[in-house]
């Protein structure tokens, strides 16, 4: 019995080997192919994921106008220096309002990942694996949310000309001046764009959002598919950071970096969507494992990825 039992725990053990290198390959291998059963929600994500880098590179470039708001309203009678940081300040909310209409993409990109890679009769476990091109994009799409917040948080100077903006196009339009700007940005996209840019990981808040509504529209399947796509891409990301033989196959920092934030951005979907949440004692995640292999990298690459756990 005891021999039987121990062939049983070296066969799953060979399984989950075996598992866990398929989902390797599918996460962290750049070539991930589809399959034709995979091609079309592969195609409409690639199409969102192929301006990620731009939207990224934008926001990374972005400056602000604060020296020229800060003159502006010191001197309020000066013409010339009003009109100097209104023009300075209405390309940048064109380009504020770019990224927030990205979030929008990226939301029904990962809705049609999350339909894919939940749908019966496969177990997530199964999706995963058979799945693995998508199962990648639904990695990248987290990397790259993660990177946008992390960015985000840096630049205090997007809340500051944004609400400049709206404060001067308010004043503006009470003396009933003509601004061509409200065709580009009217006051019903403003008060959308304010509250996005109001939430400290704008991004993933957008992400959360959506696979809650996920959950919600979709009555008829069952919470645990969801949950347990999640907590699965959680374990494996845990898995190849802390065991050797996974990690030592990344080829860069940036492979690394792109499972941490990935491993922490399932988390926290996870955490929105499950009743009890990802902290709970009945969670499916090891929360105190994946924290544990964050605290272990150093803290410069992971200090933001714990303030987003917290």
């Amino acid at each position: 019995i005891k021999m039987l039992h121990f062939l049983c725990y070296r066969s799953t053990l060979i399984k989950t080997s075996f598992w866990l290198s398929n989902c390797y390959l599918g996460l962290c291998v750049l070539d991930a192919q589809p399959t034709e059963g995979e091609r079309e929600v592969w195609n409409q994500v690639n199409s969102v994921l192929q301006d990620s880098e731009n939207i990224l590179f934008g926001l990374h470039s972005y400056k602000g106008a604060g020296q020229e708001i800060r003159d502006a309203i010191q001197n309020p009678n000066d013409l010339m220096l009003q009109e100097r940081a209104w023009n300075l300040v209405c390309p940048l909310v064109i380009k504020l309002k770019k990224f927030y209409s990205f979030s929008l993409r990226l939301e029904e990109a990962l809705k049609s990942l999350l339909v894919s890679l939940t749908c019966p009769p496969l177990t997530p476990t199964q999706h995963l694996e058979r799945e693995q091109a998508l199962a990648k994009q639904f990695a990248e799409i987290l990397h790259f949310t993660l990177r946008f917040d992390e960015l985000k948080m840096r630049i205090p100077a997007i809340q500051n000309d944004f609400s400049y903006y709206r404060r001067t196009i308010s004043r503006n339009r009470i003396n009933n001046m003509n601004l061509d700007i409200e065709n580009e940005v009217n006051n019903e996209m403003a008060n959308r764009m304010s509250l996005f840019y109001a939430e400290a990981t704008p991004m993933l808040k957008t992400l959360s959002n959506a696979t809650t509504n996920f959950v919600t529209e979709n009555k008829t399947l069952p919470l645990e598919n969801t949950t347990d796509c999640l907590s699965t891409m959680a374990s494996v990301c845990k898995v190849m950071l802390e065991t050797p033989e996974y990690s030592s196959r990344f080829s860069s920092e940036d492979t690394l970096l792109f499972c941490m934030r990935v491993m922490v951005g399932v988390i926290i979907l996870y955490d929105y969507v499950h009743p009890n949440g990802a902290f709970n004692k009945s969670s499916k995640i090891d929360m105190k494992g994946c924290i544990k292999v964050l605290k272990d990298q150093p803290a410069d690459n992971v200090e933001g990825l714990l303030n987003a756990l917290k």
